[in-house]
């Protein structure tokens, strides 16, 4: 219990200190502080969550290392172009791993027959949905880029978050559960931290969408460490074993 208290301290210290410093005007230490949080959030289930699943473990991991990654090259000083190109393309890569191994993790417990059977109309519109979401968002970020290689990654990276969101919904309508709404929670402040993300770089930094982007992400990474706490199982099995408990 100590150690969780102290470590949420941790994560909400850096999380006060990032809007502080975001706000103030001094980004560059806004950007330590928050490349902070998720590792440390990454310890806090290390160490707190007993029944720990691998590919969520690999997600914690692989977004952590991204975000070290991103903070150490960070802190060197007119280094050579070609450590910042490796910090975009092995940093973007981690993170479209980790959200591959959340989609893994989810797509495990779906039975897509189920889906396919019972949700049809739902996975039309899903479907349509993302197509315009990828679409509004390359419309964004495609006259910004200049190498092929840099359109390719980001492709990839919005057709995974975009993933991730798709099948936590299934998920939720398949489960119906707490467990597998925290998911989709989870996921949707994901999708809107990347498009607060994208808008902060390519459309106008402000503070605001920063600051707006960081807190959506540490919302996503909230609802994530919650559904770990809890067994997925449906609906009527948890109201059953509600009550036996009681």
């Amino acid at each position: 219990m100590y150690k969780s208290k102290v470590l949420v301290g941790f994560v909400l210290i850096c999380y006060i200190l990032f809007a502080i410093f975001e706000f103030s005007g001094y980004q560059d230490v806004a950007y330590y502080f928050n490349s902070l949080i998720v590792p440390i959030i990454t310890v806090l289930y290390f160490l707190l969550i007993k029944r720990k699943s691998k590919l969520f473990l690999w997600f914690l991991l692989s977004y952590s290392l991204a975000d070290i990654l991103g903070l150490v090259i960070g802190s060197i000083p007119n280094g050579p172009s070609w450590i910042y190109d490796f910090s975009y393309y092995f940093g973007n890569s981690l993170y479209i791993l980790s959200y591959l191994f959340l989609v893994i993790k989810i797509s495990k417990s779906i039975c897509f027959s189920h889906i396919i059977k019972h949700f049809k109309l739902h996975l039309l519109v899903l479907s349509i949905l993302n197509v315009y979401l990828l679409y509004v968002l390359h419309a964004i970020i495609d006259p910004n880029l200049v190498i092929e290689s840099d359109y390719y990654i980001e492709l990839t990276y919005n057709i995974v978050v975009l993933l991730l969101l798709s099948m936590s919904l299934l998920n939720y309508f398949y489960k119906d559960n707490k467990k597998s709404l925290y998911l989709f929670l989870g996921a949707l402040c994901i999708v809107f931290a990347e498009v607060m993300d994208i808008a902060y770089i390519y459309i106008d930094q402000r503070s605001f969408l920063n600051f707006l982007s960081t807190t959506l992400a540490l919302s996503a990474f909230y609802f994530f460490y919650q559904q770990s706490k809890l067994l997925n199982v449906s609906n009527q099995e948890e109201k059953y074993l509600v009550a036996e408990h009681n």
